[in-house]
């Protein structure tokens, strides 16, 4: 895995990205009040959503791709080296308790492995053909898509990854941090949320990190929005499986219903636990199976099965 790349020529290129640009103005932090030092790093990160908001069209329509596949059966896959690959399969593990997602539906390969969460893999991130193994071993196909994630958008492993992703028919997103990448050059949509050069100089984990977790965040909340997996903005694919989530699921159904204590406990004990199924049988006024029903109907979009249930 290790890179075959002149390091002078390595050099020549991440003095070009915008994320590797030396700051003179700020030769002398270290010298600095602590607080002095936190209003700048403040200052800093208050610009990442402005420069995330110049690309909300393009992260539109990123989503709607997504969810156009996800809703035919296809898998939302993160690839990425080091915090941007970090960034990705934290945004996955969310998925589940979140939207009551199969662990197999959003996933996140990281360059080196499950090790590369907590420690850095040489050479792992200077691998194309390790993407496109990491790839090959979740069988990717047509019906899923692959995000690529890299702050300078340059590195091979999340090239590779939408690379070889695009050969295999599935849909590419390319995430970078610097104008004119390669990464976004690659995919079917490129995604360039330029923040500009770093507090520290090259320290990609501050504003490119924040950007990339704002953009992972409306990749995979607005796609489960856009599957029905929300009823408003309240979380209603959840199964109330344990003392907590039973607390929420209550919550969840009174906000959506009005239904007094008695009523929702009725709801849940007739429908399993499943939320969404407790508050159709309260609003359309139909017993478990039949809530069931048309769901499953509606492919699991309550405001569907709503309309369904009142026509009938």
């Amino acid at each position: 895995m290790t890179s075959t790349s002149n390091p002078r020529d390595l050099q020549a290129q991440l003095e070009a990205l915008t994320t590797e640009a030396f700051r003179p103005e700020l030769a002398d932090i270290d010298r600095l009040p602590t607080l002095d030092i936190a209003r700048l790093m403040n200052g800093e990160d208050a610009t990442v959503p402005t420069a995330v908001a110049e690309r909300l069209p393009e992260i539109a329509a990123a989503i709607d791709a997504v969810a156009e596949r996800m809703a035919r059966g296809g898998r939302l896959v993160y690839a990425g080296a080091g915090t941007a690959g970090r960034l990705g399969v934290l945004d996955a593990s969310e998925c589940p308790p979140t939207f009551n997602t199969d662990p197999s539906q959003v996933v996140g390969v990281i360059a080196g492995g499950p090790e590369a969460m907590v420690t850095s893999v040489e050479g792992a991130e200077d691998s194309a053909d390790l993407a496109r193994a990491d790839l090959d071993g979740l069988g990717v196909g047509p019906v899923d898509t692959v995000v690529g994630v890299s702050a300078s958008g340059r590195t091979p492993y999340a090239i590779g990854a939408v690379e070889h992703a695009r050969a295999r028919g599935a849909l590419t997103i390319g995430l970078a941090c610097n104008a004119d990448s390669a990464l976004a050059a690659a995919a079917e949509h490129g995604i360039e949320i330029v923040v500009g050069p770093e507090l520290l100089t090259g320290s990609t984990r501050l504003k490119a990190g924040t950007a990339q977790k704002l953009v992972l965040n409306m990749l995979s909340t607005i796609t489960m929005i856009r599957l029905g997996k929300t009823y408003g903005n309240l979380m209603v694919d959840v199964r109330a499986s344990n003392d907590k989530l039973r607390a929420r699921s209550r919550r969840i159904v009174a906000l959506a219903t009005g239904a007094q204590d008695d009523e929702i406990e009725r709801a849940l004990a007739a429908t399993d636990g499943e939320v969404k199924n407790a508050i159709l049988t309260i609003l359309a006024e139909v017993d478990g199976p039949t809530a069931g029903r048309l769901l499953a109907e509606a492919g699991g979009h309550l405001r569907a099965a709503l309309a369904a249930a009142t026509m009938k």
